[in-house]
């Protein structure tokens, strides 16, 4: 089972400059664990030191939040498109 993981530009040095990669797995936990197999230190990047999701990081199973679905344990089949989106602050 494969699905393809959009990788936003922070995160773009780790991938090799990719910007879009396949990995497999079940759940997003699982593409997340597959992802830093290939890219050692990915995980760092959106996890805390508690091993959660960071709060600036969301991320969308074919436009679904998973914060609305099981979150990490959300399921992903094959063809699924995972975004990773970092939260963006700002303004004047």
């Amino acid at each position: 089972m494969s699905v393809t993981v959009r990788i936003p530009t922070p995160l773009r040095k780790i991938t090799n400059g990719a910007d879009k990669v396949s990995v497999s797995g079940s759940s997003i936990s699982e593409v997340l664990e597959e992802l830093e197999k290939e890219f050692s230190g990915f995980q760092a990047r959106i996890y805390d030191e508690n091993k959660q999701l960071r709060s600036f990081v969301n991320i969308y199973i074919n436009g679904e939040d998973i914060r609305f679905l099981d979150g990490l344990d959300s399921n992903t089949k094959s063809g699924d498109e995972v975004s990773i989106v970092p939260a963006v602050a700002g303004g004047n």
